[in-house]
């Protein structure tokens, strides 16, 4: 974040761009935080245009509350749709999970962590720049790195298939640091030399099973059904022996974590409206993702100082003295469509 030098005359700042973006039902736009703010629109454009908020700034705010020794990292994608955008920058067509196909939106890529302690904050991000030429894989790799220079010390690192290439797989190796990653069924991998097989074809324990990944090494190998879907896993360790007694169990441990990821896509559409703004330039995009993405970070401190139960409540009890106040307002004037012959039945 820019270090000020002297007093701001901002109008707009990102605590009371975080704060709009997580009180706001309908419209996130700089035209209805100017008249919520009473300030002009044009400041809040400059704010989100002049800024230029990246993922080390992310980690700075996260981090603060968690255990970076010994947790899990997880990657993952989201696409955020934009089916009716016109001349806005990064929006292209990404593959969608959600809706199956491709779709017209901005493809945000996350490292999601969760400490031993079972908190969770995002602590990296990029949004996809098909200019710049990168593909998904590359930014995880960049990420990765970024975040071991930063401190954080995870003993797993998990994803889904599309991050499941052998780059990355070994780029994981290297840095000393166990994997769990889906694995799509027709990946190779070998019981007995010069022989390979597809992963589907195999006869998989519930505890695992010791396979040869083509171009990798030694991994144990899971399988689950998953949304009514047959999904297979791999498991590395740094050590050959904890690879061999990692469990079903632990399997689970792990993949309950990686969830954690899922949750925080849905949240940051659903309560930081990071989906809803109407800026076109890449800065103002991005500083706009950003504030969403750390306006679900305040969320996950409160949960955790227990002030609230979840990133939910915040917005689903904002309204409610307002909406009881207006029903015993409204409802008077509506007395002559109750029944007149009969009383009210509660139902």
């Amino acid at each position: 974040m820019r270090e000020i030098t002297r007093p701001s005359t901002a109008r707009c700042t990102l605590p009371m761009y975080i704060s709009f973006l997580l009180s706001e039902p309908k419209q996130a736009s700089c035209r209805r935080l100017g008249e919520v703010m009473s300030i002009s629109h044009d400041s809040v454009n400059r704010f989100l245009n002049r800024e230029l908020y990246t993922g080390r700034d992310l980690y700075n705010e996260a981090s603060t509350t968690l255990n970076l020794k010994g947790g899990t990292l997880s990657v993952d994608d989201s696409v955020l749709d934009k089916p009716y955008s016109q001349y806005m920058e990064l929006v292209s067509h990404f593959w969608s999970g959600k809706h199956h196909r491709a779709v017209k939106g901005i493809n945000l890529v996350t490292l999601y962590y969760t400490d031993i302690q079972g908190k969770h904050q995002p602590v990296n991000f990029r949004v996809v720049d098909k200019a710049e030429g990168k593909t998904k894989n590359d930014y995880f790799q960049d990420m990765l790195d970024e975040v071991l220079a930063w401190g954080l010390d995870p003993d797993f690192v998990t994803g889904d298939s599309w991050y499941s290439c052998v780059s990355n797989l070994k780029l994981i190796r290297n840095h000393q640091i166990g994997l769990l990653f889906a694995l799509e069924s027709n990946r190779l991998v070998s019981l007995e030399k010069g022989t390979w097989l597809q992963v589907q074809q195999l006869d998989i324990p519930e505890d695992g099973l010791m396979v040869w990944l083509k171009n990798f090494g030694f991994v144990k190998l899971f399988r689950t059904n998953l949304k009514d879907q047959v999904r297979h896993y791999i498991s590395s360790l740094p050590d050959k022996e904890k690879t061999m007694v990692f469990d079903n169990k632990a399997f689970t441990e792990q993949h309950d974590r990686h969830w954690q990821i899922e949750q925080y896509h849905r949240a940051i559409k659903q309560v930081c409206n990071i989906e809803r703004f109407q800026v076109r330039s890449k800065g103002a995009i991005k500083n706009h993702l950003f504030a969403a993405i750390c306006g679900f970070v305040q969320l996950q401190k409160l949960r955790f100082a227990e002030v609230i139960n979840n990133c939910y409540s915040v917005q689903r009890n904002l309204f409610k003295d307002v909406i009881a106040s207006f029903i015993g307002t409204f409802m008077p004037k509506l007395n002559h469509l109750n029944p007149e012959f009969q009383s009210v039945v509660n139902a």
